[in-house]
């Protein structure tokens, strides 16, 4: 562990992050989560895939 890191923790220790941005960040982990569950055992939805649907252009 580098001595940048070291510091970087020192900083987080003294002022730690508001209730507000720590409920973020667990809100997108949760999303997260949410969304691989769904793809792991219901399937990704068709319109939320990134695949061109409609003509296609073939050389």
């Amino acid at each position: 562990m580098s001595y940048r890191w070291l510091l970087r923790m020192k900083r987080l220790a003294q002022n730690p992050p508001s209730e507000a941005r720590v409920k973020l960040v667990l809100g997108i982990i949760a999303l997260c989560i949410v969304l691989y569950l769904t793809e792991r055992f219901i399937g990704w939805p068709d319109f939320l895939s990134s695949e061109p649907v409609g003509r296609h252009w073939k050389p």
